[in-house]
């Protein structure tokens, strides 16, 4: 056996401080913590879906540039092909976006926000500049602007996950004016809500627009993603992507998605509805503190230790998200779930909220 082997010392500091994200699987629980789409995907959907794959889908590679569903994705947003790219889920191309630009570079990101901004930017070499956003989770946008104007690569959501706050269209021009690099603005939950960038794209060729199928159009398991950009932004993007990164069955399901996405305009309706009454419940409930949000999920806090609220909705089968992020510690997120499910969380958050309460 070899003794004198130690993986370690090949290893970057950045990588070995990374925490792995492997989030827990817990079919038994109703899962109201990864914001997805809570309805079942319809099945007329998915016949058609079906009736487009052939035997060829299992055993020759997909298209790598994935063009019938560049020109899909094209077409329904009014933009051109060579500002279109597609990946295998919104990750990879942040993942790519960080390679091509944030490596040897500094990183901007508003925080809080989500985790794999942070995490992609590291794996890439990136230097990671941390602008915090203010107590109602509203962008510094002087702040972003100063530290954007030498970085490699600037990272915003908006929506932002978790908040749900949006950046507005003045917010969003001061920073791209401001800054001479690739400024992306991370759009998954643009359904739900929030303010649309794609108009600044014609006046604005640092600006990277992200968005998914994987929210509103029900496809978080098949894993697709696309961003709009400038066509030089994407002539270094396709430098560093893989070859054939997604597969022939998403491009498909993607494809039959969008030319059925009025099924889907209607589900984030009710979506819409239930998150205002979830809403309203929770801003009535004693002791929490809920904020308004344009996405599909509800950060809030309560007077007990958000530890313990999560324990003890787990102890009630229902699994929420918390938060490793210091600047989080106090909060969950709630997603939007159907009716029968935001009912029963109501009903569990207030058992907690009572239980706790009496151990006082």
């Amino acid at each position: 056996m070899q003794d004198n082997f130690d993986i370690d010392i090949f290893v970057r500091e950045e990588i070995k401080g990374l925490v792995p994200y492997n989030p827990e699987s817990r079919p038994e629980m109703i899962k109201m913590d990864a914001n997805e789409n809570p309805f079942l995907f319809p099945g007329d959907i998915q016949k058609k879906i079906y009736e487009l794959i052939d035997s060829r889908a299992f055993t020759r590679y997909p298209d790598a540039l994935a063009g019938a569903l560049v020109r899909e994705i094209s077409g329904c947003y009014g933009i051109a092909p060579d500002q279109v790219m597609v990946g295998n889920g919104s990750d990879e191309l942040i993942l790519n976006l960080m390679l091509a630009f944030g490596a040897g570079n500094r990183v901007v990101i508003a925080v809080p926000t989500f985790s794999m901004y942070a995490i992609h930017a590291r794996i890439a070499g990136g230097v990671i500049t941390e602008v915090p956003r203010d107590q109602n989770f509203d962008l510094a946008v002087e702040a972003l602007a100063r530290e954007g104007a030498g970085a490699g690569l600037l990272v915003i959501c908006s929506p932002n996950n978790p908040s749900g706050n949006s950046a507005t269209t003045e917010q969003m021009v001061a920073i791209l004016e401001a800054c001479r690099c690739p400024v992306v603005v991370d759009q998954a939950y643009l359904e739900f809500g929030g303010v649309d960038f794609l108009p600044l794209l014609a006046k604005h060729n640092n600006l990277v627009i992200l968005r998914t199928f994987s929210k509103a159009f029900g496809l978080a398991g098949l894993r697709v993603g696309y961003l709009f950009a400038h066509p030089g932004i994407l002539h270094y993007l396709c430098k560093v992507k893989q070859p054939f990164n997604l597969n022939n069955f998403s491009q498909t399901a993607a494809l039959v998605v969008l030319r059925n996405r009025g099924v889907f305009t209607r589900q984030v309706a009710q979506i819409g509805a239930e998150k205002d009454k979830l809403y309203k419940a929770l801003r009535e409930m004693p002791g929490v503190r809920v904020y308004p949000s344009d996405a599909n999920y509800l950060l809030f806090a309560v007077e007990a230790p958000a530890n313990r609220v999560f324990e003890g909705l787990l102890a009630e089968k229902i699994l929420v998200r918390n938060f490793s992020d210091p600047l989080l510690s106090e909060y969950l997120r709630v997603s939007v779930g159907t009716p029968a499910e935001n009912e029963i969380f109501l009903r569990g958050l207030r058992k907690v909220i009572d239980t706790l309460g009496e151990k006082k």
